[in-house]
């Protein structure tokens, strides 16, 4: 009777450690359920918004199934070796975005951010079938991504405001940009008046240059070209300094006439510029002086104007894609 007893005992305990030992199995092949992948993603949202992702991670939160929530991952190469040069700009972009969301109203379990480093998941860059970064991708809730869950940057950029549109557009939860207080223009302003300060009391016995025309005059242009390239809409909109061609390249001119870039504002200051000093060249050439200084600064400025203006017609045509106009 005692060995029969033992002998159930033994069955039974080697029936419930088989037991015991397909479900760990099942558990390794099938992977999270749904409701243990949302409690970590929780937690690590608690801890960072926008949730960093190798190889691993990324089939299992964003990949597999069961999966209830979006992720919205942005593929990058951050490393200075991979020369991005516009990575970085755009991982500063996303991270708003994501922060904007973690700490808005708005924030559920329903939607996260993610990134994923090429060096930290080169095998994701390879299931994605992607050769180039940074890219911006939606993985809905249910079903595959499709061609509309891939943000197009090199039509829209990828500063914040364009990524929240689209996420926008892919989720229908609306994000509103908080961007963190940059006290560098408070700083440089408090810098130039303190300094300007200093210079009018240095030379309090000697302010006749304030009266001087050329000098208004100069800062009258200066300040014009600055309003004319878009520096004030750079101020409000907060664009990006460059962003990615689609050849892979770095573009300095915006592709559409509803965006720019902060590079761009700067070279359409220069070529007016340009513009400016050779009318000005034209118009002192009609003074009364030697023959020679007049001809030569009429050539300087007739080709001042004639090469810089095209440049600025070319840029023009090339944001305004119906041009010329009919």
């Amino acid at each position: 009777m005692k060995l029969a007893h033992k002998t159930l005992l033994s069955a039974l305990l080697l029936l419930v450690a088989f037991a015991v030992y397909t479900a760990a199995q099942t558990r390794s092949k099938t992977g999270l359920s749904l409701s243990e992948k949302v409690k970590n993603l929780v937690d690590m949202n608690m801890k960072k918004a926008l949730l960093r992702f190798n190889g691993p991670k990324f089939r299992e939160y964003v990949r597999s199934s069961p999966k209830n929530y979006s992720m919205v991952v942005m593929l990058t190469a951050l490393a200075p070796s991979r020369q991005c040069q516009i990575c970085r700009h755009a991982h500063d972009e996303f991270e708003i975005v994501a922060n904007s969301y973690r700490f808005s109203s708005t924030y559920s379990n329903k939607l996260f951010f993610a990134m994923v480093d090429f060096d930290e998941g080169s095998e994701v860059f390879q299931l994605m079938r992607l050769n180039t970064a940074p890219v911006f991708m939606h993985f809905p809730a249910k079903g595959k991504p499709k061609g509309a869950d891939t943000m197009d940057i090199h039509r829209v950029g990828f500063a914040a405001d364009s990524i929240a549109k689209f996420v926008a557009e892919r989720t229908d939860i609306t994000i509103r940009i908080y961007r963190p207080p940059n006290y560098s223009g408070t700083v440089a302003m408090i810098t130039l008046l303190a300094l300007a300060g200093s210079f009018l009391y240095i030379r309090r016995n000697n302010l006749e240059f304030l009266y001087n025309k050329n000098l208004w005059g100069a800062i009258a242009v200066l300040f014009c070209f600055a309003m004319i390239s878009g520096q004030m809409w750079n101020h409000i909109r907060g664009p990006p300094l460059v962003h990615k061609s689609q050849n892979g390249g770095v573009a300095y001119i915006h592709g559409s006439s509803q965006g720019q870039l902060v590079v761009e504002t700067f070279i359409i200051m220069f070529l007016n510029a340009m513009i400016v000093l050779g009318m000005i060249l034209l118009i002192e050439s009609g003074t009364p002086k030697s023959h020679n200084k007049n001809r030569i600064m009429a050539m300087t400025g007739l080709v001042l104007l004639t090469v810089f203006f095209s440049f600025l017609l070319s840029v023009f045509r090339s944001k305004a894609q119906g041009y010329p106009y009919r």
